[in-house]
């Protein structure tokens, strides 16, 4: 992939920079409650306005659905974004027309405006060409920096691209080319861990991997439907059962193109969903009728670990267990230290992504040990479908 950066932007001073960021954070009260995605388009914001760019923040919060809300006004954000940037962040009542720009006018060299959410206009969504000209015209470049929402081909995340100069921003930069190194252009052994609740969400997923990774290790809920495939019984285990074919079929794809599934070999059962429940600890073979699988177990964790011995690259998708009670977060909390520790001795490159995956690492605490784990959910996951992300293709150098 080629695509300009910052690096090619010299000479910026006074020049009004349009920047897509993503600033869908969760509020409570009116107040952010977790500035990760602020953290993250920070670095940007500052190099250019460090520049002496005028700099002119696009965002979207919510889904006001083509109308003005007055929750969903990105005048609550502000505060969080001052507090970050540790400089004062000017605020436009319109992403267009003369509100907004009499607001980008009124900026000077080096200047932070954030513009009102871009959702609150109908051909925000729809990419409508008098839209995106009128984003337009407050702006000299377009840098995007909203990784997270490339999978939408909206005005602020595609369409702006067409008309002006577009760079992607550090952000957007970091997340590309680690996902380069995670399936673009990985280095082999390439072991991918895919987990969660159900398969139905993930058959694209799982079907453009098996073509692209060494080794697929599927954990979670999703494994009960791969083991019942096999026509071994999984008691009352989360199993989508009319999803068998689909499981064989993706079994087959995976041994045609040379790709090893790793299914649990023992679990963790319990008769109850519910933190601290009676449990033991079974072979895969022998799940008791009334007991259901909520952790993979020591020989599968054994097993999964090593596969992450042997790789070079690891791609991270969805829990093994249900991570979020205890004890069943055992398995992926060791899976997840021993990949974070061969990433600190430089012997693997590791992935990860997605909602629960996130916060399964920060709950093993080696989030900040995994050499990339991308926050941004819907378009990490198209990535690893392996479809093309709008928001991506158009900055891209033909």
């Amino acid at each position: 992939m080629t695509f300009k950066t910052l690096d090619d932007l010299t000479d910026i001073a006074g020049k009004r920079v349009l920047v897509r960021v993503d600033l869908n954070v969760p509020v409570k009260d009116g107040k952010v409650t977790d500035a990760t995605r602020i953290e993250r388009v920070a670095p940007t914001i500052l190099e250019l306005s460090k520049k002496g760019a005028k700099v002119v923040l696009l965002a979207h919060f919510g889904r006001p659905k083509g109308e003005p809300v007055a929750d969903q006004s990105l005048g609550m954000i502000v505060p969080a974004v001052k507090d970050v940037l540790g400089q004062p962040v000017a605020f436009g009542e319109d992403c267009i027309g003369d509100k907004a720009k009499a607001a980008v006018d009124a900026l000077k060299n080096g200047d932070i405006l954030l513009l009102e959410n871009t959702r609150f206009h109908k051909g925000e969504e729809k990419n409508d060409a008098d839209f995106t000209k009128a984003l337009a015209a407050n702006g000299d470049i377009y840098v995007n920096d909203a990784f997270s929402a490339a999978h939408r081909a909206h005005a602020s995340t595609e369409g702006l691209a067409h008309l002006l100069p577009a760079y992607a921003g550090r952000t957007m930069q970091a997340e590309l080319e680690a996902l380069e190194k995670g399936l673009g252009n990985p280095k082999r052994p390439v072991v991918a861990i895919v987990g969660g609740a159900k398969v139905s969400t993930k058959i694209d997923l799982l079907s453009n991997l098996v073509k692209k990774v060494d080794a697929l290790v599927i954990g979670g809920g999703m494994a009960n439907t791969f083991i019942a495939a096999r026509g071994t019984d999984v008691g009352k285990s989360l199993c989508e059962h009319d999803l068998a074919d689909t499981a064989k079929q993706i079994m087959i794809d995976a041994a045609t193109a040379g790709c090893a599934i790793i299914l649990p070999e023992d679990g963790v059962v319990a008769r109850e969903f519910k933190a601290g429940a009676d449990n033991e600890t079974v072979s895969i073979e022998a799940i008791p009728a009334d007991a259901m699988v909520l952790d993979v177990g020591p020989k599968s964790v054994e097993a999964v670990n090593a596969w992450i011995s042997r790789a070079s690259t690891l791609v991270w998708n969805g829990p093994l267990g249900a991570f979020e009670i205890a004890p069943f977060d055992a398995a992926t909390v060791a899976a997840a230290r021993h990949a974070a520790a061969r990433t600190k001795e430089g012997a693997l490159i590791s992935v990860a992504g997605g909602g629960d995956t996130v916060a399964a690492l920060n709950h093993a605490g080696v989030a900040d040990d995994f050499t990339y784990v991308s926050t941004a959910g819907g378009a990490f996951l198209e990535w690893m479908e392996g479809k093309p992300l709008p928001g991506v293709e158009v900055l891209q150098q033909k």
